[in-house]
């Protein structure tokens, strides 16, 4: 599956791909992370309908990750889920804003992440209907 990690920090794609790693739970396929820094790019990608699940740093400068995720519920047809990385758990309820289907607050804990980014994984497994890769 690819998994889209949307940040303008190089650190924090890193951080993000780590944790994510080459197989976030047992039961999922293995994961081709595609990074890319630019709003512009997110879009272009998630249209392209290759991406699973997108991570989208709602730090990120100058299009937050917030924005990019409601832009993408908005406009892109059949939008993978998108996990949304906020600076504070107060955040949360942008994060409801923006349409994001889950949220984990920074400092990315490796293991929530993991965990998290699996069951955005399984649900667009289960929306799919494929599961050959495993």
């Amino acid at each position: 599956m690819r998994v889209l990690v949307y940040s303008d920090d190089a650190g924090t794609r890193e951080k993000v791909r780590l944790a994510i790693g080459r197989r976030p739970a047992a039961d999922v396929p293995l994961v081709e992370i595609v990074e890319c820094a630019t709003q512009p790019a997110v879009i272009k990608l998630l249209d392209s309908g290759d991406i699973d699940v997108a991570v989208l740093d709602g730090e990120a400068v100058p299009a937050g990750g917030m924005g990019v995720a409601r832009q993408a519920k908005d406009e892109v047809h059949n939008c993978p889920p998108i996990l949304l990385l906020v600076a504070r758990r107060d955040d949360r309820w942008l994060a409801n804003w923006s349409r994001a289907d889950a949220v984990v607050a920074q400092p990315i804990d490796p293991v929530v992440l993991a965990e998290t980014t699996a069951d955005l994984m399984r649900r667009r497994l289960s929306l799919t209907g494929t599961n050959d890769s495993v």
